[in-house]
């Protein structure tokens, strides 16, 4: 189909004409476009680009509309000048389900407690799409605090609050300082009796109805009396679009050795890792959960530690 019979077949859809110009701007095919959403593990079918260029379609669900932000950086297109096109769709589509990220019942129990009494429903309806983590590290070698942003989709019905969680595997530790930094307040905290598990609900800005989304961000300090930390990380439920765990050491103290284990329902991998010269290192995952990406680090010889 050449490009005057597509327009002039085509229904008058304002994002399939912002669609087709962008693609024709930057002069790819559809081919092309597909493939690269691959390598970025979006598995939008040929035929589903082909059906919203030509506005028989509109991208609908979850999946897709993470497709289309990642076409909007491909395009090297403004962030939001397609998605913001989508208002009517109404759908989150196939989601996936959602799973305890850690293997351990124990303190998946622990956590289904501290939803009830932070009054949240367990599993959590929202799906974050977007995560990035950054930790800092102190002069000590272990975690002073953390800040974390991340894009928030609900995928029922309509979200107020969403729960965030810290969790000590076997670690029985006091409560840390968690702050609402942007899109939201803290409305409600909670400690299990383990001390493995600390929580509190964020309350967001505005009602959110599914499948829309909005940005959270908020900020975990640790107290004097909190036991020494070498790790860090950040665990998933369902399937993030992009996930990133950036860990930044003072200057007075890199590590010696440093590794990243990563826990999915395939299994547990556990990664060497090296700083090679600089200060921080940054992990990413695309397409990744359920599960966790950790990092991990000490001084002197290496500490015989699990897997």
């Amino acid at each position: 189909m050449n490009m005057k019979s597509d327009r002039r077949n085509a229904p008058a859809d304002p994002f399939a004409a912002a669609f087709r110009d962008a693609i024709n701007a930057r002069g790819v095919t559809l081919a092309r476009l597909y493939e690269q959403l691959r390598e970025r593990g979006n598995r939008v079918s040929m035929a589903t680009l082909s059906y919203w260029r030509s506005g028989a379609r509109r991208p609908e669900g979850a999946q897709s509309l993470a497709a289309i932000a990642d076409i909007e950086e491909l395009l090297d297109i403004d962030s939001g000048s397609l998605t913001g096109l989508l208002s009517g769709t109404n759908r989150t589509g196939p989601l996936g389900p959602a799973r305890f990220p850690i293997d351990e019942a124990g303190l998946e129990k622990a956590v289904r407690e501290t939803y009830s009494a932070l009054g949240a429903v367990y599993p959590d309806t929202s799906r974050e799409l977007t995560v990035h983590s950054v930790t800092d590290v102190g002069a000590d070698g272990t975690v002073t605090s953390a800040i974390t942003r991340g894009i928030v989709q609900s995928t029922v019905g309509t979200i107020t609050a969403i729960p965030l969680l810290e969790l000590t595997p076997g670690l029985h530790t006091p409560a840390p300082l968690f702050s609402a930094v942007s899109g939201g307040r803290i409305a409600a905290r909670h400690s299990h009796p383990t001390g493995e598990v600390h929580g509190v609900l964020f309350e967001l800005e505005a009602p959110l109805d599914a499948p829309k989304t909005t940005v959270v961000e908020w900020s975990i300090e640790y107290p004097d009396d909190y036991p020494p930390m070498r790790e860090t990380g950040h665990a998933i439920a369902r399937q993030c679009r992009e996930l990133l765990v950036w860990t930044r050491f003072h200057p007075d103290a890199p590590p010696d050795w440093l590794e990243e284990k990563v826990e999915t329902p395939k299994g547990v991998q556990v990664t060497p890792l090296s700083l090679d010269g600089r200060r921080s290192i940054h992990q990413v995952r695309r397409a990744f959960g359920p599960g966790t990406v950790e990092l991990r680090w000490g001084y002197g010889e290496r500490e015989d530690q699990p897997g």
